[in-house]
């Protein structure tokens, strides 16, 4: 029987032949990630178990990016305790207030996550590297210790689902959409410790931004990592963010899957989820109700990216936030901040009544920038809503996409502009 995509990488990882799901595993690293949440907790443990160094600098990458500008003195300890080990270490890829971004857009965007990578990240949206070609999963902050210590780590193998994908998206709708409609058929336990791996004729009308955020949220499904077929696509960002060299892994025709569903790009629409679970999906046109909004947050690890930030734009462009709303947005890197400003979309959120803020993941995990009082409802291009995830428990959180987002903000009910 042949392997997936994602088996392939763990067995030449690993250094076998041949793995199949279930099998124990360990394998070899390329890049181990931290954030300043979940890193002080790793670097005690590596401390804990009297490790002196680490295996390779230039393999690990901290970003202080959840609570940054750090917003009490909690944070503040927790940063200063990843700044002295970076130092102490030398860590190569250590991003502070001023140069971070938001973990999963700045390491793409860096050149640091290639196709065939093995990537381990102590955040359950390392998953995002998939939408490269990468093997990339979230784990704890022991065996994130462990992993910059010996540069391993150990695997059971994932099964998988195939995800194939044709036609086209239609206007107004993206990635986001698509991995909601997924999420929303499949449940949040539909791919519990699987593999989701994309492929199909329709790979070539989805951008790199569309997959980083199907891949970001398998975790949402339950799935062990998400992973999307190298085409020229992804030849051409990773060509133009880096020059090391990199494999691609194909699966083989014979790959074992537990289920293979088909989906037609064309026939999704507009998805919002609604609270409090990313299962509970309607499209667009099935929300009948008025439900009124108090604010929209647009950016995150999920939706932050340039393509979000330009699409919000066009539609807020000339348009003011409606009254008593607030509208957040977050460029998820500093790079992406500067293009903002460049192409004239900072100027177009502000003159709408927006705050155009730092990259920072902020509200999204209920951190600070846009935590939600009890009784608040808002709409988010995050990828919780989870009871409290945003702030007080008896607030609500409803998910889209940036497009639906920002019509949204207009109104100040969720709807889309042409239903």
């Amino acid at each position: 029987m042949g392997m997936t995509m994602s088996q392939k990488i763990l067995a030449k990882k690993a250094g076998l032949d041949h793995v199949k799901a279930g099998q124990l595993i360990m394998a070899k690293l390329d890049m181990v990630l931290g954030n300043d949440i979940t890193s002080p907790v790793a670097i005690g443990e590596f401390e804990k178990a009297g490790f002196s160094g680490v295996f390779d600098k230039e393999k690990i990458s901290l970003v202080m990016d959840h609570f940054t500008p750090n917003k009490d003195i909690k944070a503040a300890e927790q940063c200063k305790r990843c700044r002295e080990f970076a130092r102490q270490h030398q860590i190569s890829n250590f991003y502070d207030t001023g140069e971070m971004g938001i973990e999963h857009c700045l390491l793409p965007e860096k050149g640091l996550v290639k196709p065939g990578d093995l990537i381990i990240g102590a955040d359950s949206h390392t998953c995002t590297y998939g939408a490269l070609g990468a093997f990339s999963t979230g784990v704890g902050s022991t065996d994130m210790a462990v992993g910059m210590a010996t540069g391993e780590a150990w695997f059971k193998v994932p099964a998988a689902i195939r995800f194939n994908l044709t036609g086209k998206l239609n206007k107004y709708v993206s990635g986001k959409d698509v991995i909601l409609h997924i999420i929303g058929m499949i449940g949040v336990d539909g791919a519990l410790y699987q593999s989701m791996e994309f492929s199909g004729s329709g790979l070539k009308n989805l951008s790199i931004d569309d997959r980083l955020c199907m891949a970001n949220m398998a975790i949402e499904a339950g799935g062990k990592n998400g992973i999307f077929e190298v085409d020229e696509i992804t030849r051409a960002y990773v060509g133009a963010v880096s020059n090391r060299p990199y494999e691609e892994f194909v699966a083989d025709p014979d790959a074992e899957y537990s289920r293979v569903i088909d989906i037609d790009l064309s026939t999704i629409k507009s998805t919002v989820s609604f609270p409090h679970l990313p299962e509970n999906t309607k499209t667009i046109d099935q929300i009948t109700e008025k439900i009124k909004l108090d604010q929209v947050v647009i950016g995150s690890c999920t939706n932050g990216r340039i393509s979000d930030m330009k699409i919000a734009a066009e539609i807020l462009k000339g348009k003011k936030v409606a009254k008593g709303l607030r509208c957040i947005i977050f460029p998820g890197t500093q790079k992406i901040f500067l293009e903002c400003m460049e192409l004239g979309y900072a100027q177009t959120f502000v003159e709408a009544g927006c705050v155009f803020s730092t990259p920072t993941c902020g509200p999204c995990l209920g951190g600070h920038m846009g935590i939600l009082a009890k009784g608040e409802r808002a709409l988010a291009t995050t990828n919780r809503n989870f009871v409290g995830r945003m702030g007080h428990p008896e607030s609500e959180v409803y998910l889209s996409s940036p497009e639906v987002a920002a019509f949204s903000a207009i109104t100040g009910y969720i709807c889309r502009g042409d239903y």
